[in-house]
């Protein structure tokens, strides 16, 4: 790979289960660090939704160009959500690091393990990575902050605890956990993170 990579570039990769206000979180880190740190875009097979940029919003690809990249292993994570692909190409990865820029990622447990296992082979990821969980204080919690979201019935509301319940299980494979309090607290918690990793 031709490029010279910052040695403090990070991939920091943001994971909690719906309702723990992660995506709250990453919006406020870009924010408060654009000069610093970059957002993944996403690659999915779905379409364009009105006002939604290609290479801006997502990449957007053709289901047939999606599954090929696939075969061909351009993508360090993909999953399959509500019968669409979504992922995280390689090739973007490793563009945003010859940036000097480090790297933000809202993605899913399974996703986060891919990233720890593509570090091990890729030399341009190589002690880069860190995973992030935020922690619901509790299921109860977590299923007031989903009802009040307005967004699920009751059964949709059910299966996201259930997923909760199993993304919980991988805790331990995290470098860092935060239990969500407040969301201001949270994003104290997260930041001071962020500079502590800077930092060293």
């Amino acid at each position: 790979m031709s490029g010279q990579l910052h040695p403090t570039n990070l991939v920091l990769i943001i994971c909690g289960p719906a309702g723990s206000g992660k995506t709250t979180l990453c919006d406020r880190l870009l924010e408060e660090f654009p000069d610093e740190i970059q957002r993944q875009v996403t690659t999915t097979s779905r379409e364009p939704r009105p006002g939604e940029v290609n290479g801006v919003d997502y990449h957007f690809l053709d289901p047939d160009v999606f599954e090929k990249l696939i075969q061909e292993g351009a993508f360090i994570e993909w999953a399959m959500v509500h019968g669409r692909f979504y992922g995280s190409q390689r090739k973007h990865i490793e563009s945003i690091l010859k940036e000097q820029k480090d790297i933000l990622l809202n993605i899913d447990v399974q996703g986060a393990k891919s990233f720890r296992e593509e570090q091990s082979r890729n030399a341009a990821l190589a002690g880069k990575v860190r995973c992030i969980f935020i922690r619901p204080k509790s299921m109860q919690q977590l299923r007031e902050r989903l009802i009040a979201r307005g967004a699920d019935d009751d059964a949709e509301i059910e299966r996201r605890l259930d997923t909760a319940r199993a993304e919980l299980a991988a805790i331990d494979e995290f470098d860092h956990v935060i239990t969500s309090g407040s969301r201001e607290d949270d994003y104290k918690a997260l930041r001071a993170y962020y500079l502590s990793l800077k930092a060293n």
